[in-house]
């Protein structure tokens, strides 16, 4: 009988050898699948080390993890406005998820957004904001499934393989 994976999702403040090896693993896994948060082509793993490295010293970003049998599966970024823009300090955003594409299907993705809801309250936000490029019709879904509302459309968005693509832009009240 094979048993129910074990979900855990943290916010860590440093990344040891063996996840930030996780962490360019399913990066490169997910940029080969078409969604890498931005990249279109698998960078060099020094490339990505520093990126994850420097995701954790970032102050009004958190990075949330999300881990399948302890190992590292998922990811997704809150980003909070600098105390200098306290017009906007009611609001996060979420930015960089994703689920390594062998982990897909086992709840991992909502938890890592339920617990992202749970940090932007306890940092005062009211809302969360994000946004999703048209092609990434599963992230859409998901996020609609979660109660966030789609209110604009940016015609011009990004350019993938030579075409312009629409990016939407959605918003949760969560208080």
């Amino acid at each position: 009988m094979i048993s129910k994976p074990k979900i855990k999702v943290e916010t860590p403040t440093t990344i040891n050898d063996t996840d930030l090896a996780d962490l360019c693993d399913i990066t490169e896994q997910a940029i080969n699948a078409g969604g890498g948060f931005g990249w279109l082509k698998t960078p060099q793993r020094k490339i990505l080390i520093k990126y994850w490295k420097g995701t954790v010293l970032i102050p009004n970003r958190k990075l949330i993890v999300g881990r399948i049998n302890k190992a590292i599966a998922g990811t997704l970024q809150l980003i909070f406005h600098p105390k200098n823009n306290e017009a906007q300090q009611n609001f996060a955003n979420i930015s960089s998820h994703f689920v390594a594409p062998w982990a897909r299907g086992f709840g991992l993705a909502k938890e890592m957004i339920r617990i992202a809801e749970q940090k932007a309250l306890l940092f005062g936000s009211d809302f969360i904001h994000l946004d999703i490029r048209e092609t990434q019709s599963a992230a859409i879904k998901l996020f609609e499934s979660q109660g966030y509302k789609k209110w604009g459309t940016n015609p011009y968005y990004a350019i993938v393989g030579g075409k312009n693509l629409k990016g939407y832009y959605f918003y949760k009240k969560i208080k």
